[in-house]
């Protein structure tokens, strides 16, 4: 405490002055880092000044560091000596500032202006722990490739390059499979995850005739298929394991999927994202309901600004049907993991998107008000293959839009990857909560506002 009001006490120009020079220190070492990373290289290529190795460097296909990007890590070493520069610039000026107007007042005699704590916070956090992180969040995501120590002399190095994962050879990693983190199942329940879902097969297997069930029915008005589960001959259940939506229910202990288990059970649909009276009594609120946000609550952030979205679930379009019922048009991506989750909510009167997480999107840039995603990603998840992903989510999001990631779970120990992966766009947070899911598992919900740029 004593500290804390000891800052308060200290000039701003002095304080000013003092993050100059700080700025400055950082700004040297890291370069001087740069330069002796890549130009004294003998920590990172070992025996570079053996001829052999000197022509493995060089060497092109798959064995040295030919495939290695290199231009497009010097491209992100830049980037953040440039937010560091821009920092330090602000600040420069920001002290220039206060001691112009401190010379001014003194000439005029007037009482100096002091500025109070909280603005001097969010001065903090605006100008200078922001663009901070941000070059942070640039050095973290650098991937230098690492020979192995145990391996022998002539084995290719492990290469690793975030940097540029998803530029080269785009055609032959969008058709191959990637690795889930450490191997943990997916929801497709497998430990790797395909770059598409079908839609990448050859021309020839798209010119086919597409079946449909024999027994197609009328489908019911909109106003009646919302809430109302379809009928069951305007379903093909050859592909799944139950062969009707009665199979399908949650008291079912083999429906034939694992995920968004209850789905198919529309009473208890109706009660999701909806206020809970229970919730709002200050005597039953728990840590758990915490990271369930509403509908309403969250359209209260942005009223009458969101009007399209899109919802990148596992389930059946409940979250779109709320919507509709609020006047808000949301795009459902569904997957039929196990159950006609695509079928159910087109016959449902919502729109359908069939996509994986690693297919871009296809939408233009910056027309989404919403992107909300539940039950989808989780601790499974490649920080690779989330990073494209939330990097296309970016895209199409507009200036303004939200960004609701709702009941994110993960084990403890990777918390702090997640987060960054997050917090690397430097969205503005509305909510930000963390909750525990078990002894080693948590939770994480918010609610997070795409900045402007030009």
């Amino acid at each position: 405490m004593e500290a804390f009001f000891c800052l308060a006490r200290c000039r701003f120009t002095r304080l000013m002055v003092a993050m100059q020079l700080v700025m400055g220190v950082l700004v040297i070492c890291i370069s001087m880092a740069s330069l002796h990373r890549f130009y004294t290289t003998d920590p990172l290529l070992p025996g570079l000044d053996d001829s052999a190795h000197c022509a493995k460097l060089h060497t092109a296909g798959a064995d040295g560091y030919a495939s290695f990007d290199m231009r497009a890590l010097s491209d992100r070493v830049d980037d953040v000596l440039v937010q560091l520069a821009e920092l330090q610039d602000k600040l420069e000026a920001t002290a220039l500032k206060i001691g112009k107007k401190a010379k001014k007042a003194k000439a005029h005699k007037q009482q100096q202006e002091n500025m109070t704590l909280p603005e001097f916070r969010r001065f903090l956090e605006e100008e200078v722990i922001h663009p901070l992180y941000g070059a942070h969040i640039s050095l973290r995501l650098i991937r230098i490739p690492r020979p192995d120590p145990e391996g022998e002399d002539d084995a290719a190095p492990e290469v690793d390059p975030l940097v540029n994962f998803f530029m080269a050879e785009e055609t032959r990693k969008y058709v191959t499979t990637k690795g889930n983190r450490e191997g943990r199942p997916s929801v497709y329940g497998t430990n790797r995850t395909a770059s598409c879902s079908g839609g990448c097969d050859p021309l020839p297997r798209r010119r086919c005739l597409t079946r449909a069930s024999k027994l197609f029915n009328r489908t019911l008005p909109i106003n009646e298929s919302l809430w109302k589960l379809p009928d069951d001959g305007n379903v093909r259940w050859t592909r799944y394991h139950c062969r009707g939506y009665k199979c399908l229910s949650a008291r079912n202990p083999r429906p034939g999927y694992t995920r968004c288990v209850g789905c198919f059970d529309m009473d208890r649909e109706k009660q999701r994202w909806m206020v809970n009276t229970t919730r709002r009594n200050a005597s039953s609120t728990s840590a758990l309901s915490l990271v369930d946000f509403s509908i309403d609550e969250v359209l209260a952030v942005k009223p009458g600004e969101v009007r399209i979205g899109l919802d990148v679930s596992v389930g059946t379009g409940t979250f779109a049907a709320r919507m509709r019922e609020r006047g808000v048009t949301v795009v459902s991506a569904a997957l039929n993991l196990g159950a006609p989750f695509a079928e159910t909510v087109a016959l449902r009167g919502l729109v359908p998107l069939y996509a994986t997480m690693s297919q871009r999107l296809p939408f233009f840039d910056n027309t989404m008000d919403l992107v909300h995603t539940a039950g989808f990603f989780e601790g499974w998840v490649d920080l690779q293959l989330l990073d494209f992903v939330l990097f296309d989510w970016d895209r199409v999001l507009r200036p303004g839009g939200l960004l609701w990631v709702d009941r994110f779970a993960c084990a403890r120990r990777d918390l702090d990857d997640y987060m960054y992966m997050f917090l690397q766009f430097r969205y503005k947070k509305h909510r930000w909560v963390v909750s525990f899911k078990s002894k080693e598992e948590v939770y994480l919900s918010a609610l997070l506002e795409k900045p402007p740029r030009s």
